[in-house]
């Protein structure tokens, strides 16, 4: 991989992780098109740093608020920030009961499966779609929301499913504030790229032998600042309700999928 290839899969990254347009879908899609050999195959190590910069540039965006939420940690009381930590996670459960129980499986579903693919986008552009339409309110994320935006985010492990677009529509669809459910969607996601970097390094998994430090630096670099841009800019389209134009996209690229599965596969 060279450091053009580490760029783009850096702004990739950095883009997908917030958008929802389904990276894991797009990934598919280029093989699909490209073939498995047109597109680098980056190492697990590359993989990991480019999700330690996506989960980096969310903690960017929002320090001010984690800020807060270690104060509050350490007053030592029941209160909103210790609260907030404990939603966070009971909405990583599923995910990581799936991610567990059911990795071989999943894993399965990530061999060129086109027209699922297709279908799942679609599926992300209605749950996009009807989060546009919904009423906004002041309402908080509370425990049992936690957890059913915890079950949208396992299910968003399906390529096709953006995790942002699964986890916010499910908030915002559970009468939640749009600005606090894209809040919560980001932040929930940060102690999962955690656990996953931790669990890959303690089992050894991860190989420095033949790294290249410069493609790493500059794809982290991509991916972070791609990150802060697009996670801002999410939060913003959220709140002013312009889901609806990615959901079109997703539309769009989903028959495109399915047409292809169905007519040159």
């Amino acid at each position: 991989m060279d450091t053009i290839d580490a760029i783009l899969l850096g702004i990739i990254q950095g883009l997908t992780e917030f958008l929802p347009v389904s990276s894991s879908g797009h990934l598919e899609l280029g093989k699909a098109i490209l073939g498995d050999n047109s597109i680098p195959k980056e190492s697990l190590l590359f993989t990991v740093v480019l999700h330690f910069a996506t989960a980096l540039s969310t903690i960017v965006v929002f320090r001010k608020d984690i800020i807060e939420i270690v104060k509050g940690i350490f007053k030592f009381q029941w209160n909103d920030d210790l609260k907030f930590i404990s939603k966070i996670a009971i909405s990583m459960l599923p995910a990581v009961i799936v991610g567990l129980f059911f990795e071989e499986q999943l894993e399965a579903l990530f061999g060129g499966n086109i027209l699922l693919v297709g279908c799942m986008l679609i599926v992300t552009a209605i749950l996009l779609f009807l989060a546009d339409k919904a009423k906004d309110t002041r309402k908080n994320v509370s425990f049992s929301n936690a957890f059913i935006i915890g079950i949208s985010q396992a299910v968003a492990m399906l390529p096709g499913i953006s995790r942002s677009g699964a986890t916010i529509s499910t908030s915002v669809l559970l009468g939640n504030d749009k600005t606090k459910a894209a809040r919560f969607s980001f932040l929930m996601v940060v102690p999962l790229i955690f656990g996953k970097i931790a669990k890959d390094i303690l089992g050894g998994e991860l190989t420095y032998d033949s790294a290249n430090f410069t493609v790493l630096g500059v794809g982290f670099l991509a991916a972070f600042i791609t990150g802060i841009v697009a996670c801002t800019w999410m939060i913003s389209l959220v709140k002013k309700s312009k889901l609806s134009y990615f959901a079109i996209y997703c539309i769009v690229v989903g028959l495109i999928a399915i047409g292809f599965s169905l007519f040159f596969s």
